[in-house]
């Protein structure tokens, strides 16, 4: 008689071993805790609160900065943009809630979400002239750069 090897020996020890990394991995973040897959101090909270934050793509141009910014769910009167110091700060927030009732059946959810961002500008910009405007989720904030006067040339005496 043949011995066969069971299939399900050597799933448990893949998932023995996805575990003890996950542990070192939470353990490398200075958690005591086990790391969860689920729950808060898991390995993935930082990736997470990455992939929650919005996504920012900021252009330079001749006479003016574009920053393209991801708000899919946001409307306009949602979210509000500031520029002060070469900073950007963008903060979104949005109250949804749904009631459906039906015979002996009641069901009430409510939701809340909020993110923000500040981007580091590389330059001054003019925040008199800053303008924005949000088209299909997308927030563009136009930031013209503040003229810098001309270097003059300064005779010593």
């Amino acid at each position: 008689m043949s011995s066969r090897s069971n299939p399900f020996e050597e799933l448990e020890r893949l998932f023995e071993r996805m575990s003890r990394q996950f542990d070192e991995t939470s353990r490398r973040r200075g958690s005591d805790e086990p790391a969860v897959w689920w729950g808060s101090n898991g390995p993935f909270d930082q990736w997470e609160s990455e992939f929650e934050s919005m996504a920012v793509d900021l252009a330079e141009h001749d006479d003016e900065f574009v920053a393209s910014v991801d708000l899919p769910g946001f409307e306009r009167d949602e979210v509000e943009v500031r520029v002060t110091d070469h900073v950007l700060r963008i903060e979104a927030e949005h109250d949804e809630s749904a009631e459906e009732s039906e015979e002996n059946y009641l069901r009430r959810e409510r939701r809340h979400e909020s993110t923000s961002r500040s981007i580091r500008l590389p330059d001054e910009v003019d925040t008199d002239a800053v303008s924005a405007s949000m088209n299909n989720g997308v927030l563009t904030v136009t930031l013209p750069k503040l003229e810098s006067e001309n270097a003059r040339e300064i005779d010593i005496e």
